[in-house]
């Protein structure tokens, strides 16, 4: 039996696309011809999945977005990205039907990159959603914490139809102007009818709807998709085999273990963050490591027990840290829950709030909203963190929940084919 055509579309930071590279990766391993669908940024970092690349966009278009992104105001950076999402949409899917297979092909995507779904439903093939966190996915019983704010944290003791009114309060006013209207514009281009309940509904209408986190991470509410699958973490990273930098080595070696400091990949507006972090270190009497990737958001001069590193892999460098400060995206969360290290969450926008939340629930993390992150305030929490016995105690007894790298890639192929590929006749 031939095996089919495996077509990948992604869109975000690195910690949006490496997920999907990692399932790229192990598709390949199983003899299937693969495509993926990115911005041509990510390209080299795709050149080790054995993937045919196809480029949408610019490299250009990555840097530009990130360098808009502010922490400062979620809601605007969500709107920048559903602008370059809606500006991707056409482009992307009319790539990846171009490479449809009519013998055999299966469409797969994140939960806000609709060009897959749009090429199964034009050539009826099969498609799989995957959803790397849980705030993608609505509840009326339990919503996800979707900002700063305790209003915009609905609670078990919140009646069911004030839930239900906010989500639709916040359809109208966002959701529909940025991601419903353009999607439905591209849909009469194509002939098809208008999407009336995306996020509540169609974004999750693939063969397959996969969530890359675990039940314990993420309790399944009741009115969550009946055929959603949860999966383990992705913890595949493709630079997990370098060594890490002579000099982080050298600093590490040097002292105590510092605390870690990330600002995420999807930002590269974070200069404030890294100047207070910097400080707080100093006021504190501990030594960090400052991760960016935009060495313009480091600090020029910096005391002598701080070091910057644009990047360093985290299956080797989190295990060597006293704690972790950072933006509270899911990879680094997961990467974090695996190495057993205590977290202090900085959630600016997206999905973030959420899983600071869950965290927090788990007994791994505390938070310091961006808006009290401040040299002092960050001191503070980061001593009480560190001194937190009971915090630390959790932080390794949930460790060993978390599976190796290649384990969550293995349960997502099966999981698409089982869904979503032709299975051989019993014998």
């Amino acid at each position: 039996m031939t095996l089919p055509r495996i077509l990948i579309a992604s869109f975000g930071s690195h910690g949006d696309e490496l997920p999907f590279a990692a399932l790229a990766a192990e598709f390949v391993r199983r003899g299937h011809r693969v495509h993926f669908f990115a911005n041509p940024y990510f390209e080299a970092a795709l050149a080790s999945s054995g993937a045919q690349f196809r480029p949408v966009g610019e490299v250009a278009d990555y840097h530009r977005l990130f360098a808009q992104l502010s922490d400062a105001k979620p809601d605007q950076a969500m709107a920048r990205v559903a602008q370059e999402l809606a500006a991707l949409l056409a482009p992307c899917y009319e790539a990846m039907r171009a490479e449809v297979d009519p013998a055999g092909s299966v469409l797969i995507g994140s939960a806000l990159q609709f060009s897959h779904r749009l090429a199964a439903e034009t050539t009826g093939m099969p498609s799989a959603t995957v959803h790397l966190a849980p705030a993608a996915i609505r509840s009326t019983l339990r919503p996800a914490r979707v900002g700063p704010h305790a209003l915009q944290e609905l609670g078990s003791g919140t009646p069911r139809a004030l839930k239900r009114l906010a989500w639709w309060l916040m359809d109208k006013a966002f959701m529909e102007p940025h991601f419903r209207a353009p999607l439905n514009q591209l849909r009469a281009r194509l002939g098809l009818a208008p999407v009336r309940d995306l996020f509540n509904d169609w974004i999750h209408r693939s063969d397959a709807l996969l969530g890359l986190f675990p039940a314990w991470f993420a309790p399944p509410p009741a009115d969550w998709p009946a055929h959603l699958q949860l999966l383990d973490f992705p913890l595949d990273d493709p630079a997990t085999a370098a060594p890490l930098p002579q000099a982080l080595q050298a600093f590490l070696a040097a002292g105590p273990a510092p605390v870690g400091f990330s600002a995420g990949t999807a930002t590269a507006t974070a200069r404030g963050f890294f100047a207070e972090s910097a400080q707080a270190c100093v006021q504190a009497g501990l030594r960090g490591l400052l991760l960016s990737h935009f060495p313009e958001q480091v600090p020029a001069q910096l005391p002598p027990q701080l070091l910057h590193v644009p990047f360093a892999p985290y299956a080797r460098l989190l295990p060597r840290l006293a704690a972790l400060v950072h933006h509270g995206g899911i990879g680094t969360s997961a990467q974090a829950l695996r190495a057993g290290l205590p977290q202090l969450v900085r959630p600016q926008a997206y999905d973030q709030f959420d899983n600071a939340r869950r965290l927090i629930d788990l007994g791994v993390a505390r938070e310091l909203l961006p808006a009290h992150y401040r040299a002092d305030r960050a001191a503070g929490a980061l001593n009480a963190l560190l001194g937190d016995a009971a915090l630390r105690a959790r932080c390794q007894a949930l460790a060993p929940r978390l599976q190796g790298p290649g384990h969550a890639m293995a349960q997502a192929c099966e999981a698409i084919l089982a869904r979503c590929a032709p299975q051989p006749a019993a014998a």
